[in-house]
């Protein structure tokens, strides 16, 4: 049921590709809290995803955006603000690394592919913020969220070159959400999502083997991109204006769990 938690707010969702991802699920839940948003992501994935269908559902437009170009990302705020103004909110939903996608140990990595993962998954949340404050984008008291994940913090082997890109990204959002505060009132935040069943997710090498693995450590369980897109929406509120610069474990208790009674019972045989 709906709260109008978002009525009459305006925002940018990057990374919307099919129903199974968080970014879909986020739009959803804004479009029914009473939020109006431009829906975007790179032109291939336009192409190779449904995210038509979510703009006729909710009502938004879509751009194309590379991510990686800067001309993109101001053509794309630029047209945000012609329809709609100001922003009050913006979510980065963007991640992929070309290494994991080829095959590559994290010993025998292409750095040219690493140079590329940094710029699609860390450094586009760096050029979209710089994009947002030169063209003063942002609403007093908005909120900007971009999606991280527990491997910035702890080692995951097959998430490779990711864990890196995370780090960043997170440092990025302190850096500027420093900066967003002080002049704008503007709050900026990543959300450590538990490992959830989405399209990029599943790429990884042994993902539905964590999957269980962390669903057995974590107290709640794992939490859903239903559950995430909840999460989204109280942070994209006027109900969480003091918080900012934060890294928000989203993960069901999995990132302060030892182990679990479950998982002791595998070892003792």
């Amino acid at each position: 049921m709906s709260s109008n938690l978002l009525k009459g707010k305006k925002g940018i969702i990057f990374g919307a590709l099919d129903p199974k991802s968080i970014a879909w699920k986020v739009a959803e839940k804004c479009h029914e809290e009473g939020a109006e948003f431009i829906l975007t992501n790179a032109p291939i994935a336009l192409r190779m995803g449904t995210i038509n269908e979510l703009a006729q559902k909710t009502g938004a437009e879509v751009i194309g955006c590379d991510v990686t170009l800067d001309s993109d990302m101001e053509a794309l705020v630029d047209a945000a603000i012609a329809k709609y103004g100001k922003l009050d909110f913006v979510l980065h939903s963007v991640g992929m690394s070309l290494n994991i996608r080829k095959g590559k140990e994290y010993t025998d990595l292409n750095y040219e592919l690493m140079h590329k993962t940094f710029d699609i998954s860390a450094i586009s949340f760096h050029r979209l913020m710089q994009t947002l404050w030169k063209k003063d984008a942002m609403n007093e008291w908005g909120s900007i969220l971009a999606l991280s994940y527990i491997a910035a913090q702890r080692v995951f082997p097959d998430y490779s070159e990711m864990a890196e890109s995370k780090s960043l990204l997170e440092s990025f959002a302190r850096s500027f959400g420093y900066r967003f505060g002080k002049a704008k009132h503007v709050r900026v935040n990543t959300i450590s999502q538990s490992p959830t069943m989405t399209t990029a997710g599943s790429g990884v090498s042994g993902f539905d083997a964590f999957y269980e693995y962390a669903n057995q450590i974590s107290p709640l369980g794992n939490a859903s991109a239903e559950d995430c897109a909840n999460y989204c929406v109280s942070l994209f509120s006027d109900f969480t204006r003091m918080v900012t610069m934060q890294n928000l474990f989203h993960d069901g208790g999995f990132s302060y769990t030892g182990i679990s009674e479950e998982v002791m019972k595998i070892f003792k045989g």
